[in-house]
């Protein structure tokens, strides 16, 4: 058996050969010397000694207490809470809840309400159980009061006289409306005593050979159709005005909509024929492109060559209007007690609450009893546009009237009361009903769907559209498809078309004439925005055709089940343009309402058309980068791939939420 001396095996074990003896010895193992010789079994002994030594120490496991739950945070919450609300609800800042909404794909500010779908899983994000009332059902539509409706006469046909047309006169700025009115006064107005002109009182009377023409000295559509918002017919007849060197202009187009929706007779003035540009020839043609064909090219409108700055024509044009007027055989009741329409309303210092009126039927005296909506009054004193003081009105003369107890509203009805205290007790129920029509007034979608339930409901059903696209490419391929959108008992009308964005003007006249505002790649302004919210008109924009005819086509069949609702979180105005290095153009913004979020969707505005649709891919303030930049302050805004930004360019932030179908 092999032998294995103390010093080799001191040199395989690694310690020193005299503290190998030691062990040695203490093992019971006899060795003199480093050079002493063991046994094998002997130095497995000594080897095991060692690896027992060195072995580590393993302590028994002490079992662990586990630590207690963490303490899970409950947070109860109203229904409808803003985000900054349920931030501060949660310990957290509203940066953050915005941050894990953006996640989940939904942008809102600090000040916008919680979905409440989202409000479970935002509080679970951040550890905490929330319990949150469920939302409110949604109100029953609100019941549509009745307006104070005009009272309906029913005069012996006996009774009717002749009466003065009443004519307004409507065009394109700078075409010479209110040239063309003055021409008239001055030339032909009908002098009293005194003679000129001494007060303006809103209307006046010329002659036209030996009859009587009253002229509304309020030019453009936008007061026709004010008027025509409070039930305000007044208008027999309507001068379109047109520059012979201008041609058909976006007022053109927006004026011959108004007066066909209001259904009165049109006689076209071609204005500024002196010019030497002058081309009434192109005019005409110009007009049929817009439904309106003159009678020298075979249709029935009447047109007259004129010149406002130096009176041309100006005869002409009253012989036209004093033709209408005979063949259209206007007649009115003069035995009635009278009443008609404010056209325009004034406070004076001296004679008090005034208004401009224009009799319609029956004959207004002095010392009538009179109410207006909801003023009452006793006619004082009459004035006609001369200044002379009358002591009555027959149909179709404007008069300005003293005594009211407070100005009434221009476009409010007038009518003779039995007494004043009739007058006072009538003028306080329209009051009362006037009141609550405004506390009551539905909004947009309400309207729309009181409009859908009369599509469905009637056998002859009516839509109607106004139509306003990016180009006047779209806009034929619009008309032309909207007009193969066919119902049996249903048809569509387009009140009007035009190119640009969705205006003002158009909001007034599709809340008189209870129509729809459909826009292709263009967008309301702000404060159309706001005319519609206000007036409760309908407007629905889109930048694919086939999505627009299709919701045409559910509209006209009385179902409308949008699957999208796009809210505007803000928009900014472009007012400066800066272009940096490896980065591209930057646009130096004022927001103007909401708020510019970064990582936002926005659409770039040129004059109301959409030029792009994308995504804000940079946001600063000064030189820092921002998440948000609230209205009232400036910033820097840069659109994801997108460079082509110009000063006087509008950017809307927006975002679209899906909601289910009805």
């Amino acid at each position: 058996m092999a032998k294995v001396r103390v010093y080799e095996l001191a040199r395989e074990l690694g310690v020193e050969s005299k503290d190998l003896l030691d062990r040695v010895h203490e093992l019971g193992i006899e060795a003199k010397t480093a050079s002493s010789s063991l046994e094998e079994t002997d130095a497995d002994l000594v080897r095991l000694a060692y690896a027992e030594e060195r072995a580590p120490v393993v302590e028994e496991p002490v079992a662990e207490e586990p630590p207690p739950p963490a303490e899970v945070q409950i947070v109860s919450v109203p229904a409808g809470i803003t985000v900054a609300g349920f931030a501060e609800a949660l310990g957290v800042t509203a940066t953050e809840v915005v941050q894990v909404l953006m996640a989940r794909g939904v942008l809102a500010g600090a000040g916008q309400a919680m979905l409440y779908e989202h409000l479970e899983a935002v509080g679970e994000h951040f550890g905490a159980i929330v319990e949150a009332e469920e939302p409110p059902p949604p109100p029953p539509p609100t019941p549509v009061i009745a307006p104070v409706v005009r009272p309906v006469y029913e005069d012996d046909p006996a009774d009717l006289v002749p009466r003065p047309p009443v004519v307004t006169v409507m065009g394109h700025v700078d075409h010479g409306k209110t040239t063309l009115l003055d021409a008239i006064r001055q030339t032909n107005v009908v002098a009293g005593e005194h003679g000129g002109i001494t007060q303006h009182i809103g209307a006046y009377q010329v002659r036209a050979g030996s009859n009587l023409v009253t002229f509304i000295d309020t030019p453009g559509h936008e007061a026709f159709t004010a008027m025509r918002a409070r039930g305000a017919d007044v208008t027999d007849i309507v001068v379109l005005v047109v520059a012979a060197d201008d041609g058909v202009m976006p007022q053109t187009v927006e004026a011959i909509s108004h007066a066909k929706a209001a259904g009165v007779k049109l006689v076209v003035a071609i204005n500024k024929m002196d010019l030497p540009t002058a081309d009434p020839t192109q005019v005409r043609s110009m007009l049929t492109e817009h439904g309106v064909v003159v009678e020298e090219l075979g249709g029935d409108v009447p047109s007259v060559e004129v010149s406002a700055s130096i009176g041309k024509g100006i005869d002409s044009l009253l012989e036209i209007i004093d033709l209408i007027a005979q063949l259209e055989d206007f007649r009115a009741n003069p035995n009635a007690p009278g009443s008609g329409v404010t056209i325009e309303t004034q406070l004076d210092q001296g004679m008090g609450p005034l208004a401009t009126v224009i009799v319609e039927r029956g004959t207004l005296r002095t010392g009538d009893a009179v109410v207006a909506g909801g003023v009452a009054g006793r006619v004082r004193a009459m004035m006609d546009h001369t200044g002379n003081r009358l002591a009555e009105a027959a149909p179709s003369t404007p008069v300005l009237v003293m005594g009211w107890d407070d100005v009434p509203t221009a476009g409010d009805a007038f009518e003779v009361a039995v007494s004043d205290r009739d007058a006072r007790t009538q003028a306080s129920q329209r009051f009362d009903q006037l009141r609550e029509q405004q506390l009551t007034v539905p909004t947009a979608m309400e309207r729309l769907q009181i409009r859908l339930e009369q599509l469905r409901s009637e056998d002859e059903a009516e839509l109607r559209l106004i139509v306003k696209a990016d180009t006047h490419g779209s806009l034929e391929a619009i008309r032309e498809s909207i007009s193969k959108i066919k119902r049996e008992g249903g048809r569509i009308e387009i009140v009007h078309g035009a190119v640009g964005g969705i205006n003002e003007n158009d909001v007034k006249l599709a809340d008189v004439t209870d129509a729809i505002i459909v826009g292709f790649n263009v967008r309301p302004d702000a404060k159309s925005r706001k005319a519609g919210e206000n007036q409760a008109v309908e407007i629905r924009t889109y930048r694919i055709i086939y999505e627009l005819l299709d919701e045409i086509e559910q509209m006209l069949v009385g179902r409308l089940a949008p699957e999208e609702v796009e809210s505007i979180l803000g928009s900014a105005e472009i007012r400066a343009v800066f272009k940096v290095p490896r980065i591209g153009a930057v646009a130096g913004c004022y927001v103007t309402e909401g708020e510019m979020a970064r990582g936002a969707r926005v659409r770039l505005l040129r004059d109301g058309i959409v030029i792009h649709d994308g995504k804000i891919g940079s946001l600063r303030r000064f030189k820092d980068d921002v998440r948000s930049v609230a209205a009232g302050f400036e910033c820097g805004i840069g659109i994801e791939g997108y460079s082509d930004v110009k000063e006087g360019d509008i950017i809307e932030s927006y975002a679209i939420r899906e909601v289910l179908r009805e």
